[in-house]
């Protein structure tokens, strides 16, 4: 099992089609844009001015050109960030499942070929 994360994964029909399960992880626009001004000035030493300038001409309107149209693609959409127990805990029990398939598919075929 491979596990990758991105905000354009979905955006690209090849990688869409080399996943199994698609989970998309929601977060309200104000607390994305307040995450982000966070860490710009922070980490990054820009002022406020620069950080709200740049959302509202660039990033705001990517999101809205490709990010949250691709999240119709996926399997699960999980609201709040993923500050979801039940939705986190369903995923986990999705993950247990496929990964306790593969280990008996496994186990399977590799005992088939100790049969004479």
């Amino acid at each position: 099992m491979v596990v990758i994360d991105g905000i354009l994964l979905f955006a690209d029909g090849r990688v869409r089609d080399l996943c199994d399960v698609k989970v998309f992880v929601d977060a309200d626009a104000d607390i994305r844009l307040i995450r982000r001004i966070r860490r710009d000035v922070k980490k990054r030493g820009r002022s406020l001015d620069d950080v709200v300038d740049q959302y509202l001409t660039t990033v705001q309107p990517m999101h809205l050109q490709f990010v949250e149209p691709s999240k119709r693609y996926a399997d699960v959409i999980v609201p709040r960030g993923g500050h979801n127990p039940v939705a986190i805990e369903m995923i986990i029990a999705k993950i247990q499942r496929r990964l306790e398939a593969n280990r008996g598919s496994r186990t399977s075929s590799a005992t088939e070929g100790t049969h004479a």
